[in-house]
């Protein structure tokens, strides 16, 4: 029932996350979905100190089936994905300092190229919810419907893909391109 591999490569990736400072303390978390079965990282554990022992498997209701650690408070956020979306098997949420704070202040990421094409010239930014509610759940998914990320006003970027390197890759180019915005904007306000 447990997939080793799989385990360790989700540790790897928290580790890659944590290191490129996309999700410091404690922050973030990491899915994979294989047939009816999801592995993701347990709640209230540094993604960058992740063991595989750690990896809870659950299923699409989220009963857990294997591990004996509590699954991510934001469990629900990525089955409502998974639910919505049969193509996603990979999901990574971070709070990436330059994305969370486009998402804290309000400010909008521009849609630039190397994301999937889309019909907005920005990134799509969903409502606040308190962080692992239903609400927020529903509202992450909705958004995710025809968008491979999102950002969630005032929390950070939930990241998809049809594998996890891909989510990974996606949550890296967004916190890189929040990065390279901000910078633009700064040097682009300061007269020289």
């Amino acid at each position: 029932m447990m997939d080793y591999p799989l385990t360790v490569k989700i540790c790897e990736t928290g580790r890659h996350l944590y290191i490129k400072g996309l999700s410091p303390g404690k922050s973030g978390n990491i899915s994979v979905r294989s047939k009816d079965t999801v592995a993701i990282t347990p709640s209230e554990v540094s993604l960058g100190h992740l063991k595989v022992g750690e990896i809870v498997f659950v299923d699409m209701e989220g009963e857990i089936v294997a591990g004996g650690a509590k699954p991510s408070s934001e469990l629900k956020l990525h089955l409502d994905v998974y639910k919505k979306r049969d193509d996603v098997k990979g999901i990574v949420h971070t709070h990436s300092p330059y994305a969370t704070g486009f998402a804290m202040a309000g400010e909008r990421i521009e849609h630039v190229e190397g994301f999937r094409e889309g019909k907005n010239p920005f990134l799509k930014m969903v409502d606040y919810a308190p962080p692992g509610t239903g609400e927020l759940a529903t509202s992450a998914g909705d958004g995710l419907l025809e968008e491979d990320v999102i950002v969630l006003k005032n929390h950070g970027i939930v990241a998809t893909g049809k594998n996890l390197f891909e989510a990974t890759l996606l949550a890296e180019f967004v916190e890189e391109t929040a990065k390279t915005q901000f910078i633009s904007r700064v040097l682009g306000n300061i007269e020289i």
